[in-house]
């Protein structure tokens, strides 16, 4: 006999996607649902925990700002935990000084030493980005010297990106960015949504509170490839880790980038002065230090400590967690077929950022969650509707 209870629906991975679909389906339509994840705690790369040395909440995977300009989204989230009014701001060092980001009015005229309007900074970018004519790019380094120009390209994007690529940009294709935002004002802030904060009884509250209901059962540590033969058959299973996983890497193996986090406790009330400093300087080997105090100055932490943790990208292995998908020109035709493969998976939906080989912001992993939901998963119990598999991720 199976030691895994009897399911409508397996949910593999306790992301913020996957966990979405666990609560709507439990809550709204009353199905069992079982979810799995090989990790020891929910919330995926969001997930946070109270830091025993400090008290100070940590983001084990690096700092998760939320904003979205969803109100269906901001609701859903605050029907977990209310939000504080937190704003972001990152802080870059390049050369021994500070700058904030991303490029606004007030880094202009901290890097070029001297006071400009926005008319006469507008004038300035346009001139230095003039030497290179976008639709001429042929590579990420040309690609952002005809958007922001060259000085400003090799302070503060050339050795961040070779950092976080572990690629010379010149090697990198032009496609990877789309655009570098300028603001010609003093506007430091680096979202613009409508809505933004931070959970304030922390990430971990929110996915404890999304799964507290009888109707779903979590088990952590437990890998679905190793229990797949264990698990009894479920109407639908939801699949959000990586989608070459699933298929045992039958065609080849997807890229992703990985992110390595050293863990540091300074014996400091304040290390840094801000939560995200970014390192642009291409010899610090890291590419940004978070500084977890600074996400919550509502709260009383003690001031005799802090907690950084320093960050480090590299291309990931098989045995690494992915983060980011690289998403070259093979990869997406990788990508597409394995997409040809899940279409024959008859009750098997692929989603998240894994299944889907598609960076999602939490915001979207939540409003992608909604829309299949309400688009397929819903109907498909209600009212026995097909599962629309050329819509299968």
């Amino acid at each position: 006999m199976s030691s895994f209870p009897q399911s409508d629906i397996i949910v593999v991975g306790a992301g913020f996607y996957g966990l979405t679909i666990a609560h709507l389906a439990a809550k709204r339509l009353g199905l069992r649902v079982l979810v799995l994840d090989r990790r020891d705690h929910t919330g995926g790369n969001a997930h946070s925990y109270t830091d025993a040395d400090t008290g100070i909440e940590v983001h084990q995977y690096g700092s998760h700002l939320f904003h979205c300009n969803s109100g269906d989204v901001w609701d859903f989230l605050n029907g977990f935990t209310p939000f504080t009014d937190y704003r972001h701001h990152v802080q870059t060092r390049y050369k021994g000084r500070i700058y904030p980001m991303p490029i606004n009015l007030g880094t202009i005229c901290d890097f070029f030493g001297r006071a400009f309007t926005p008319d006469e900074a507008r004038a300035l970018i346009a001139e230095q980005s003039a030497e290179i004519k976008t639709v001429d790019a042929t590579n990420l380094e040309e690609k952002a010297i005809s958007l922001i120009g060259r000085p400003l390209y090799e302070a503060f994007i050339r050795g961040y990106t070779a950092k976080q690529w572990q690629t010379d940009p010149r090697a990198l294709p032009a496609d990877i960015i789309t655009r570098l935002p300028v603001r010609f004002t003093f506007d430091a802030r680096y979202f613009n949504d409508r809505y933004e904060g931070l959970p304030s009884e922390g990430y971990y509250t929110i996915f404890k509170r999304m799964v507290d209901h009888p109707n779903i059962e979590v088990r952590l540590k437990t890998d679905y490839f190793a229990v797949r033969d264990q698990l009894p058959p479920a109407k639908l299973t939801l699949y959000t880790g990586a989608i070459d996983r699933y298929f045992d890497y039958r065609l080849g193996a997807l890229s992703w980038r990985t992110l390595d986090f050293e863990r540091a406790v300074m014996p400091t009330g304040d290390y840094q002065g801000c939560s995200v400093m970014n390192e642009a300087d291409e010899n610090i080997p890291y590419t940004r230090t978070h500084e977890y105090r600074h996400l919550h100055p509502e709260r009383d932490y003690q001031r005799e400590r802090t907690i950084i943790f320093r960050e480090y990208s590299r291309f990931a292995g098989r045995e690494d967690e992915p983060y980011y998908p690289v998403n070259t020109s093979a990869d997406k035709t990788l990508f597409g077929a394995y997409r040809a493969l899940a279409m024959q998976e008859k009750t098997v939906l692929f989603g998240g950022r894994l299944g889907s080989y598609k960076y999602l912001d939490m915001h979207q992993a939540i409003g992608a969650a909604f829309k299949r939901f309400e688009q397929q998963i819903a109907p498909y119990f209600t009212n026995h509707v097909p599962l629309d598999l050329a819509d299968n991720i």
